[in-house]
């Protein structure tokens, strides 16, 4: 059984699919069934950080920037979105980047986001918790 706002990734095409209502069901794209990814939070495994920081940016506003040292934004490596999502996991904001932009996200006080996770084109999903 899937669960609320998994994420999901077909290992033969690169299509990377939410849940947004859970079902018994099997997700299976190209005629196989789809691997459930799991969300690293451990910077040490990887050569770049990648783990979503919740801070406020020069202006005061909350943001979510991925990396303590914003991760590069390259055509070939770079974060494809940033999500947050609140503790009920009732409410969710994705945001798409592209490669030239900062890996960051403005957020809004009225959410109360607490978890965050991101999806970089060669090392995959990570995930951070505000303090």
């Amino acid at each position: 059984m899937t669960k609320k706002l998994e994420l999901y990734r077909c290992n033969i095409c690169g299509n990377l699919a939410e849940v947004i209502i859970p079902g018994a069901g099997e997700l299976v794209c190209c005629g196989e069934s789809m691997e459930l990814l799991e969300a690293k939070n451990n910077d040490a495994e990887a050569n770049e950080k990648h783990v979503p920081v919740f801070m406020k940016d020069e202006q005061g506003k909350n943001e979510v920037r991925v990396g303590s040292t914003l991760h590069p934004m390259e055509e070939n490596h770079y974060i494809m979105f940033i999500e947050t999502i609140t503790p009920d996991y009732n409410r969710a904001e994705l945001q798409y980047l592209h490669p030239g932009e900062e890996a960051k996200m403005l957020i809004g006080e009225k959410l109360g986001k607490e978890l965050a996770r991101e999806f970089c084109s060669i090392h995959g999903l990570w995930e951070g918790k505000s303090d």
